[in-house]
């Protein structure tokens, strides 16, 4: 693979994710805001649909490697990678100042990348039979 095609395939899968992961990690190291309006369980959905896009992301990275033809190993992958993520950040805001880990906040973050990979996954795979 030339220089021009790798480039093109750093920014536009892995890029993304990269920042996307940043900005996560930059978020959870301020304390937490003060409340806002919210409905309840606003945090677990934030979470979910913040996983989701991450696990999303994930998967169109992990598309440019050589177990692209392999779904099932790059469903597994980016789900376990988003989840990973996502119990890490929990782990990194147990340490910042009025912040707090919560176990409910890592379901949320697995069971959105497990929902993100799954649907994208199956949207992906249907525009590829309908031809």
């Amino acid at each position: 693979m030339s220089m021009q095609p790798r480039l093109k395939s750093f920014v536009f899968y892995w890029l993304p994710l990269l920042v996307y992961c940043l900005l996560i990690y930059f978020q959870s190291d301020y304390p937490s805001p003060e409340k806002l309006p919210s409905f309840k369980f606003m945090d677990k959905a934030l979470h979910f649909v913040g996983y989701g896009v991450m696990g999303i992301l994930f998967f169109r990275a992990y598309q440019t490697l050589r177990i692209k033809n392999r779904p099932k190993m790059l469903i597994l992958l980016s789900i376990v990678s988003a989840s990973l993520y996502g119990i890490s950040d929990e782990i990194h805001q147990h340490f910042v100042p009025y912040r707090n880990a919560d176990f409910f906040d890592v379901i949320a973050n697995i069971l959105g990348a497990v929902c993100g990979v799954y649907f994208f996954q199956l949207w992906v795979s249907q525009r590829g039979h309908a031809g």
